[in-house]
């Protein structure tokens, strides 16, 4: 009698929510998100994520998964396998990732990983840290006096190895580069290569955020002049003639190494 009565209660497996927390800015969160947020039973919290964002879940568990490029990181194996867990026991689960969870954030995996385990997934979309950069920047990245497209890359591929920079200079396009902070000067090189030196490039960190900084500069100076950035926070590089339009005022703005305006 017990197992029937237990067995009458227990739940049937629930959805996970690939959840994009935008920049950083909570007001930039989607009105989906933050429903998702409100009716969430487990949260899995990513690394750059604004903390506060727990205060639009006060029904969930929140359990912290972060990845943080050079610094100790969760296994994505076990964060796969906690999704797993929770979305079988029937409970709402929330993986809260920042930017936009399909661009560079490993959904991809997830999303396999949870299929396999014959688990649906659905995916709320999010701002971007390069659209937010541009935003910082008061520039359009597909301004089309100067470019007619854009191209997301990573600094580095799966095999840690270097992109194609003759290709990605090719494609006329501008460059939003993510995962580039800790290999500026290996990126401008690669690009110094096939395009010319005056070519505008930025580097904006904490996109949205109140510690936002933003650097403007070529790509030439680009080694030289970040040098004065601080590393170890994450950002954006952009490289392309599109940037010729940026305008730096707001707080934490840089431009080359002839004026400075730290907030």
């Amino acid at each position: 009698m017990d197992r029937i009565v237990s067995d009458s209660f227990r739940r049937a497996p629930s959805e996970v929510v690939l959840l994009s927390a935008g920049p950083g800015d909570l007001e930039l969160l989607t009105i989906k998100a933050a429903k998702a947020l409100a009716a969430a039973e487990v949260v899995l919290l990513d690394e750059l994520v604004d903390p506060r964002i727990v205060e639009l879940a006060p029904l969930a568990r929140v359990i912290r998964v972060g990845k943080r490029g050079g610094c100790r990181s969760t296994p994505q194996a076990f964060i796969c396998r906690l999704m797993r867990r929770y979305a079988l026991q029937g409970q709402r689960v929330v993986r809260v990732k920042g930017g936009d969870a399909l661009l560079f954030g490993r959904a991809g995996e997830e999303i396999d990983f949870l299929r396999r385990a014959g688990i649906a997934v659905r995916i709320v979309n999010g701002i971007s840290a390069g659209f937010a950069a541009a935003a910082s920047l008061g520039v359009s990245l597909t301004h089309r006096d100067h470019c007619h497209g854009i191209t997301f890359v990573t600094a580095h591929t799966h095999d840690h190895g270097e992109p194609d920079w003759a290709a990605l200079a090719a494609t006329g396009t501008t460059l939003a580069i993510y995962m580039g902070m800790s290999r500026i000067a290996s990126v401008a090189a690669g690009l110094l290569r096939h395009l010319p030196g005056h070519t505008p490039a930025a580097i904006v960190q904490g996109a949205s955020q109140d510690c936002e900084t933003c650097l403007l500069t070529t790509l030439q100076r680009l080694t030289g002049d970040a040098e004065r950035i601080v590393f170890g926070r994450p950002g954006v590089i952009l490289i392309g003639a599109a940037l010729a339009e940026a305008r730096v005022e707001a707080k934490g703005a840089m431009v080359g190494a002839d004026r400075v305006c730290l907030s």
